[in-house]
C-alpha cells in the first residue's frame, strides 16, 4: 500500500488543523458533534459481528473494537482536564499512553455495548458541562506537558470535535471498503 493511501486510511478527514479563531458559533457546531457521537457511533457499529469488531480499520492500525473503547478512554481525559481547567489556574494534565491503553484486555475482550453506554453517560455530562460555560470559561487553560503549552478549551473542543469524526469515520470508511 502506499504512503498516500495509508495516510488516507490513517486520518479519513485529514490531520487535525487548528482553527485559525474560534467563534460562539463553531463552539456551538464543534458541542454539536460531540453530542452526536455516542448515537453515530452506535449506528456505525450496528449489526457489525464478532469477526467485523476485531477488523483493523487500516494495515497495523486498531480494531473496530478497540476504536469502540479508545473513543471513552480519551474523552474521559478530555471531560477531566476541561473540569481540572475549570477549577484550577492552568493545571498540568497528565499525558496517557493511548496506544498501551488500546492494548489492555478491557480493549480487547469486553463487549462493545460497554464503552457505547459509557460514551453516551459521558457525552451527557461533558455536553451538558460546555453549553453551560460562559465565554470566558472557554479561555480557560491546562497545561500539557508533551506539547510544552497551554490549550484553551476553546482549542480542545475543535480537537475533540475533530477527533469524533476522525474516527467515527475510521468505521464508516471501513465498513464501505467491505462492503458491510
Amino acid at each position: 500500500m502506499q504512503e498516500q493511501e495509508l495516510e488516507a486510511l490513517r486520518y479519513p478527514i485529514g490531520r487535525f488543523q487548528p482553527p485559525a479563531s474560534i467563534t460562539d458559533a463553531d463552539i456551538r457546531r464543534f458541542i454539536d458533534t460531540i453530542a452526536q457521537l455516542p448515537a453515530n457511533l452506535e449506528q456505525a457499529i450496528a449489526n457489525l459481528d464478532a469477526v467485523q469488531l476485531q477488523t483493523p480499520y487500516r494495515p497495523d492500525g486498531w480494531t473496530v473494537q478497540q476504536v469502540v473503547h479508545h473513543l471513552p478512554d480519551s474523552h474521559m481525559q478530555a471531560y477531566a482536564r476541561f473540569k481540572l481547567a475549570l477549577t484550577e489556574d492552568n493545571p498540568v494534565v497528565k499525558p496517557y499512553a493511548e496506544d498501551r491503553w488500546a492494548a489492555l484486555p478491557d480493549s480487547r475482550q469486553v463487549p462493545v455495548q460497554v464503552s457505547l453506554t459509557l460514551l453516551h453517560a459521558l457525552h451527557r455530562r461533558w455536553v451538558a458541562l460546555m453549553e453551560a460555560m460562559t465565554t470566558a470559561q472557554w479561555e480557560r487553560t491546562y497545561f500539557h506537558p508533551e506539547h510544552q503549552r497551554s490549550f484553551a478549551l476553546k482549542e480542545i473542543v475543535a480537537l475533540y470535535a475533530w477527533h469524533s469524526r476522525h474516527h467515527l469515520m475510521h468505521i464508516v470508511r471501513l465498513r464501505e471498503r467491505m462492503g458491510w
